[in-house]
């Protein structure tokens, strides 16, 4: 019997992207989508290119009450459930890929996901991601930031399959306004939910709001089955930059240093104490933690992993270190490796100018 694939979303007013998306989509058997109140045409778009649409409202929305109820529009000949939002698209090819790879035993699938784009075009923050699920089997957890959770899957195994590659190109004039009450409420019904708990401090930093920020950042740290070091170093790292946003340095650089202790492997930690001692001139340190950054050449696939690592920045802030430190060659050397990255006038003029220092020297 053929695998049957469905793909499902929740849906309002995605109008610019039903198009991309059900070109995407139609590879899978089924498509479903429920629409929880648009009034630009989604629904009517998506109906006409064939898509199995319903709607619904709701009084108080919470995104895994709506996901499930995506969830139950799904045929029960779909032995896989795939979940991609509307701004979401799959490079071609994706369910042969997945059908040939699903197994009797197989419950999820994880895929290579990128999140976001830099402004060159280039990827962004890239993880792999894993909404791709057998039927019947787990349930959407979580009023935002939702997740999947089993049902039971006793004997059923998760899968990587990298060449699975999933594109997310945002909408950026949709407010995420109602993210922050939604994360309160997560962390109000479980207190213990040491993701929740990471994610509502990371939004109150977001939001500027520094000490609850602190506060909450802290509470993630404390709790016993907050054990994800990649996580832990993050949330030592916000608390350091709330920190340095509320003036107090002592506190911010000691937090910074904390993560470096969690997470030593990962550049994020080395970047953003180097640039705290950068912004408070210290140029010594700075220099030695971005030296010490770009020992780490191997890049980790999750969401934490920040762009700014991995591009002209690190040896533009090198660059003027040793510019200061009085080390015009090694101030050329970087410079240079930034221009390789990023061709822009300000770094091309910084090495013009440390070259007619040298010139000037001799």
């Amino acid at each position: 019997m053929e695998t049957k694939i469905c793909i499902y979303t929740i849906a309002k007013n995605e109008i610019k992207f039903v198009d991309r998306w059900v070109e995407s989509a139609k590879e899978a058997d089924y498509m479903c989508v429920l629409d929880t109140g648009s009034a630009d045409g989604t629904v009517e778009r998506l109906k006409e290119l064939g898509v199995k649409v319903e709607q619904k409202t709701y009084e108080k929305f919470r995104f895994d009450v709506a996901r499930n109820d995506s969830l139950a529009l799904i045929p029960d000949d779909a032995e896989i459930c795939v979940s991609v939002d509307m701004d979401e698209f799959f490079e071609k090819g994706w369910a042969e890929i997945l059908k040939s790879a699903w197994q009797d035993d197989t419950g999820r699938a994880r895929y290579r996901y990128t999140w976001n784009f830099n402004p060159d075009g280039s990827e962004g923050v890239v993880f792999m991601a894993d909404k791709i699920h057998k039927n019947h089997a787990y349930k959407w957890v979580n009023p935002v930031h939702e997740i999947l959770s089993p049902i039971d899957e006793r004997g059923l195994k998760t899968i990587d399959l990298p060449n699975i590659r999933l594109y997310h190109k945002a909408d950026n004039t949709k407010s995420r306004g109602s993210y922050l009450p939604l994360l309160e409420l997560s962390v109000e019904e479980d207190p213990t939910n040491d993701r929740n708990m990471h994610y509502l401090g990371r939004e109150y930093m977001f939001y500027g709001k520094y000490e609850k920020a602190i506060e909450t950042l802290k509470r993630h740290l404390s709790l016993t089955n907050a054990t994800w070091a990649d996580e832990r170093a993050a949330s030592y790292r916000f608390i350091g930059f709330s920190y340095k946003k509320l003036g107090n340095f002592e506190n911010a650089e000691e937090n910074y240093l904390r993560a470096l202790l969690e997470a030593p492997y990962v550049r994020e930690g080395f970047y953003d104490i180097g640039e705290f001692y950068f912004e408070n001139e210290l140029y010594l340190k700075s220099a030695v933690a971005f030296e010490q950054m770009l020992k780490i050449d191997s890049r980790y696939l999750n969401y934490m992993s920040a762009p700014k690592c991995w591009g002209s920045l690190p040896y533009d802030y090198l660059s003027i270190c040793y510019y200061k430190l009085g080390n015009l060659q090694k101030a050329i050397e970087n410079v240079d490796k930034a221009i390789e990255k990023s061709p822009e006038e300000r770094l091309k003029n910084n090495k013009k100018y440390f070259e007619s220092l040298i010139i000037k020297q001799n």
